[in-house]
């Protein structure tokens, strides 16, 4: 009783302090308010849609619609948006339709802006249990997306789960029906790493934004109509694409997906993190595809902790001058583009950790700098006089060393129950803080009703050895600027070496950590420290 009436205490207290410091950062805000219109990727739509919530205390007004990748590069390209977001760049020609994708001569720079995985969320029920506990290898994957393989007790789906049958249920694929970034990730990567299936079901080489949809195939439109679907209560037995965040955000399973390395991975934050420190990025600055990513060795990481699937997606910006050929690009809009832009690859990365997405290392945020310094370029009137790398609050950053990505350092090992030959793990759970822990009865069948279960969503977090050992915690508060509200967190070891602008490592799922002692110290005496602190960081921006 006593530790509740504390907490309350403490939580509106702190409130009550974050509504005060929320305030004076509106109050002094660089005043941009012309709105700016976006549209585009709705695989990168949860994370854009929190920037534009938490920009809108600052003065930014941004509206964006998520109406799929193709459609936004050509709103861009008809300039009836003032940017769009992308996980590619313009194609020229998509590659297996001949659909026109050109920006029609506007001129534009790549920004990119947030990282993540694209997962596959599936409803397989039976005996009145839901399988958690999913693991396919890439080429299962390939094949039931090009309908080789068209029921869950297929032999190579036993053979991806160590040999435990699922029960026999047919599989309806659930593609995308727009020009969707998520295909096109998700073709590349077929038509990468196995050819020969996704060659002879499209007709063509190469990937695609446009699913060349065959079959029982179910076509839904952007990444929340495929999410509906799997989790709805008819599509028993279906199988989607679609970024982590949509199913982190409805608690529902995600399968794990075969690395290189031999284990089944899932589209942590952290898991992302390490594989795309192989992704190469285009460094040629007179290269119209300037940090376009190139992701075959992604594919390939024998890191056992990668995520093959991972990849970054851009924000395509105008870098016209005023008033041709940008006659509806003002000085006020280009400085909204700016803001946003920059909180976008800052602090805004800080929001996205815990949705299901994974923030940007540093070498691309110093690039993003870059392109935004373009805006700039275009216009002089443009303020840039906050970009600074230092006081950048990127989770990835790390004080002292900064090559190095934090994320990708503290992601822990796979379990061993994990590997090809072994388990899956049984009744598992994936926590908010990236860390993995057994249950007591070891490993068992796919049916069992346990498997991971996706909660929260992956802040910052510790290691876990493939033995199983749980790292220690801590508990840090963070203040949701669109509602005001704190929010106590599970987050990194307490060893962990803080990023660049926290004053405690922030993240994880919303959970609230066992002990009346921890929780009482951190909300009394972390809490109005780290509001403090924003408060501070915000006036030196």
């Amino acid at each position: 009783m006593m530790l509740s009436v504390l907490r309350r205490l403490a939580v509106s207290t702190t409130a009550l302090l974050a509504a005060s410091v929320l305030a004076s950062a509106a109050a002094s805000a660089s005043g941009s308010t012309s709105l700016i219109q976006g549209s585009g990727s709705s695989w990168a739509a949860n994370a854009v849609n929190q920037w534009v919530a938490d920009v809108a205390a600052d003065g930014i007004q941004v509206v964006y619609t998520p109406d799929g990748d193709a459609q936004g590069r050509q709103d861009f390209a008809t300039k009836t948006s003032d940017f769009s977001v992308t996980s590619i760049g313009y194609q020229g020609v998509d590659p297996l339709t001949g659909v026109s994708d050109t920006s029609q001569g506007r001129p534009y720079a790549y920004l990119p802006i947030a990282a993540g995985g694209t997962a596959f969320p599936y409803q397989i029920r039976y005996d009145g249990k839901m399988v958690r506990n999913l693991r396919l290898s890439g080429e299962t994957l390939a094949k039931i997306f090009t309908n080789k393989i068209t029921n869950w007790d297929d032999p190579a789906i036993t053979k991806d789960n160590n040999g435990h049958a699922l029960p026999s249920l047919p599989i309806t694929p659930v593609v995308q029906s727009e020009g969707s970034g998520a295909t096109a990730q998700l073709t590349l990567y077929f038509a990468t790493e196995f050819p020969k299936i996704w060659n002879s079901f499209a007709g063509a080489p190469g990937m695609t934004e446009y699913f060349p949809r065959q079959g029982s195939q179910i076509a839904q439109n952007g990444s929340s109509g495929a999410m509906n679907y799997v989790s709805s209560s008819a599509a028993n037995g279906s199988i989607g694409y679609v970024e982590y965040s949509y199913a982190l955000s409805q608690n529902y399973p995600v399968a794990q997906v075969l690395n290189a390395a031999g284990y089944y991975s899932l589209p942590t934050q952290y898991n992302v993190a390490v594989a795309l420190e192989q992704a190469q990025i285009n460094m040629d600055k007179s290269s119209p595809d300037y940090l376009l990513q190139n992701l075959n060795k992604v594919y390939v990481d024998p890191d056992p902790r990668a995520y093959p699937l991972s990849s970054y997606v851009y924000m395509i910006e105008p870098t016209g001058v005023y008033p041709s050929p940008e006659p509806n690009i003002t000085t006020a809009k280009r400085q909204a583009l700016a803001d946003f832009a920059y909180y976008a690859i800052c602090q805004g990365q800080r929001e996205i950790g815990p949705i299901g997405y994974s923030p940007l290392p540093v070498n691309l945020v110093e690039a993003g700098f870059g392109q935004i310094e373009k805006l700039k370029s275009a216009d002089p009137g443009v303020d840039l006089a906050h970009l600074n790398i230092q006081t950048c609050a990127n989770p990835t950053f790390v004080l002292g060393h900064p090559s190095a990505n934090y994320l990708a350092q503290i992601a822990p090992l796979p379990l061993a129950c994990d590997h090809v030959g072994a388990g899956p793990c049984s009744s598992t759970s994936q926590h908010g803080d990236g860390s993995v822990q057994p249950s007591s009865s070891g490993g068992g069948s796919s049916g069992t009703g346990g498997g991971h279960s996706t909660h929260g969503g992956g802040g910052s977090g510790g290691g876990v050895s493939s033995g199983g050992t749980t790292p220690t915690t801590v508990l840090s508060l963070s203040v949701d600027r669109a509602t005001g509200q704190v929010v106590i967190r599970s987050s990194a070891p307490a060893t962990a070496v803080s990023p660049v602008g926290q004053s405690l490592a922030e993240g994880g799922d919303g959970g609230v950590a066992s002990g009346a002692t921890a929780l009482f110290i951190v909300v009394l005496i972390a809490g109005p420290a780290l509001l403090w602190g924003r408060s501070r960081r915000r006036r030196r921006a």
